[in-house]
């Protein structure tokens, strides 16, 4: 068997509250192959912020581990290894789609032809190509997680956490959003981990689990 892309190992993580420790997460393992979909549910209160901040790097388990493709994470390594899509977009208002998605190339180096091609291919696969010059102002909700998809495309990560990516997307555009990004991380061999409440998306994914209190 080839080696999990992304591997949680007994992870636990604690926070302070004055004088008081509250246990958010206990022991939680996960794998997540290449081109693997996984969805994450949990009532709010549940740890599913938390774990998403484990994995993504940006915090720290008080026990367990972390892997990604088999090495500790680091702040070096995210911009290539990570890609991540959210419920708000997190769009540059001052930036076009185009530039948009190519701001996850610039976390790596200063973007080439190389970059600036898989840019408009990855828009065009998302139905933008015609919109590459409009700022996130003059598109829909539903286009602008689109960008927002490329964009955590663009730089070939080799896992996406979503978080809530289609929160803030009526029904049908959510639908479309999705089918679309769980078939680009397919097409790419690329792990996708989604964060939701919607337990009709959570269904779509590969592999389904669910955080208790």
């Amino acid at each position: 068997m080839s080696q999990p892309v992304l591997r949680a190992r007994a992870l636990a993580k604690t926070y302070l509250s004055g004088d008081r420790s509250i246990g958010v997460l206990s022991d939680v393992s996960l794998e997540v192959a290449a081109g693997e979909s996984v969805s994450i549910r949990g009532e709010s209160g549940s740890g599913k912020s938390t774990l998403l901040n484990l994995l993504s790097g940006l915090d720290a388990p008080d026990a367990g581990a972390i892997e990604w493709c088999g090495a500790a994470p680091s702040p070096v390594r995210r911009a290539t290894f990570l890609g991540m899509v959210f419920q708000s977009f997190y769009l540059i208002p001052e930036l076009n789609a185009a530039e948009n998605v190519l701001m996850a190339a610039r976390m790596i180096r200063a973007p080439g032809r190389a970059e600036r091609v898989r840019s408009a291919e990855l828009l065009a696969r998302v139905g933008l190509a015609e919109r590459a010059t409009h700022l996130p102002a003059q598109l829909s909700g539903g286009e602008r997680q689109r960008v927002a998809i490329a964009r955590a495309l663009v730089a070939q990560p080799a896992c996406v956490l979503a978080d809530e990516p289609t929160g803030n997307l009526d029904r049908s555009t959510a639908d479309a959003v999705f089918v679309l990004m769980l078939e680009l991380a397919r097409q790419h061999g690329t792990a996708f981990v989604l964060v939701t409440h919607d337990a009709s998306l959570a269904a779509r994914c590969d592999r389904r689990f669910t955080l208790d209190r």
